[in-house]
């Protein structure tokens, strides 16, 4: 476990949960070991309230994008913490490498499928490589529905769905094997939009 990450979410968690109130459903879904988490992407602040959904021990690890390390102080904080960079648009072995391990360790992975934020469905389709960290680790895919754009005081309910294992032909996935396990668990992530926690 790591005590950096413990401490940052026992300090932070009281003020998510304060400005941004949120029902968590469907923890139990996650599986004991290592699970590769899906989530849409419409705010900045999904890595944070879906951070906090978890338990303080769920070996959480989340894949980020490098510009966000290139920012004095806060690149250093947020590799203490577990987080780890990725180079958006481009083939980026050393971040896939980090995840593969990562996964092969037992670690929850957090990633965004889409690769960036989106304000709806549609706009942008999922990528490749997060079928390819599932299927080489051969690691359940949970498919993460997150609210929409999150607003002070406005309520949010983070759903977990339930695990999605692609199934490939051959011992290694195809190109079209990749991208069909990469739409499939992005559909799985907005049919979960319905959920409503508050009910």
């Amino acid at each position: 476990m790591n005590r950096f990450y413990r401490v940052v979410y026992t300090i932070i968690a009281p003020f998510i949960r304060f400005f941004f109130p949120r029902r968590v459903v469907g923890l139990e879904n996650l599986p004991e070991g290592g699970a590769l988490l899906c989530a849409n992407h419409a705010s900045g602040w999904d890595p944070f309230v879906i951070a906090i959904a978890l338990p303080v021990d769920s070996r959480l690890t989340i894949m980020a994008k490098d510009s966000l390390f290139r920012i004095p102080v806060v690149g250093f904080l947020l590799r203490k913490a577990g987080i780890f960079p990725v180079k958006r648009g481009e083939s980026d072995l050393a971040a896939m490498k980090t995840a593969i391990r990562a996964l092969n360790d037992g670690n929850r992975l957090l990633v965004f499928p889409e690769g960036t934020r989106v304000d709806a469905q549609g706009e942008t389709e999922a990528k490749g490589g997060v079928a390819v960290m599932a299927i080489r680790t051969r690691t359940p895919m949970i498919p993460v529905y997150c609210g929409p754009k999150h607003k002070l005081f406005r309520r949010t309910t983070v759903v977990f769905g339930e695990p999605y294992t692609p199934v490939t032909a051959g011992r290694r996935a195809t190109a079209e094997e990749n991208r069909q396990a990469a739409e499939e668990i992005l559909r799985r992530i907005y049919a979960l939009s319905g959920v409503d926690g508050w009910k």
